[in-house]
């Protein structure tokens, strides 16, 4: 069972329009998964994003959670950067303020966190890492270029079999002003309600 809080979130989903722009963005990515749920192969998405640190993270842990809630089957996410960097706090405060469980594995200046949708899920594993880290999939995985700078640095990603630009803007500019935690439950609120509407389109 998904965590409560979660699941209450998520059910509020369904009210936060995504608009037909951002729809038509969507629309690769809900092939990809559509033909692979089809042919019952595995789902791998790699969100990538030039740090690894908050956009990237945000959009895995989502749309990881976002399958896991539609019942959507052997779905994999994973995140990476461009460059290796640190999981900013902030997104982990954000996730848990919205009802995931994190825990600390590992305080580094590359902290890992293990962070949990429901009681008896696999944990997400996050920290920074690039994008073909070991840690990630080889092939057969959908790059998704969730800013736009990796998407204009990284004209080429080793063993993708499609690559989907859905950029989102940065909550980094808030960093250090009143509006930070606000900024970032905004970013994350988007993340969350264009996950869902991507994973309420594949049909099983």
């Amino acid at each position: 069972m998904m965590f409560e809080e979660i699941n209450s979130f998520i059910g509020n989903l369904k009210e936060v329009a995504v608009s037909d722009e951002r729809k038509a963005i969507l629309k690769p990515l809900i092939g990809f998964v559509q033909a692979k749920v089809e042919k019952d192969e595995e789902v791998r998405l790699n969100f990538i994003c030039t740090h690894n640190s908050r956009r990237s993270h945000l959009s895995q842990v989502w749309a990881q959670t976002m399958a896991a809630y539609f019942n959507i089957k052997n779905v994999v996410c994973y995140s990476g950067g461009t460059e290796a960097t640190a999981l900013f706090p902030m997104v982990a405060k954000t996730l848990s303020n919205t009802g995931f469980k994190i825990e600390k594995l590992a305080d580094t200046t590359n902290p890992v966190y293990s962070i949990k949708y429901a009681a008896n899920a696999q944990p997400i594993i996050g920290f920074s890492k690039k994008y073909d880290d070991a840690f990630n999939p080889e092939s057969q995985f959908a790059a998704i270029m969730t800013c736009s700078q990796a998407d204009g640095g990284c004209p080429f990603i080793a063993g993708a079999e499609k690559r989907v630009p859905i950029t989102f803007e940065d909550p980094k500019a808030f960093d250090g002003t009143p509006q930070q935690a606000e900024k970032y439950q905004e970013r994350s609120l988007q993340i969350a309600s264009e996950m869902f509407y991507l994973f309420s389109n594949i049909k099983k």
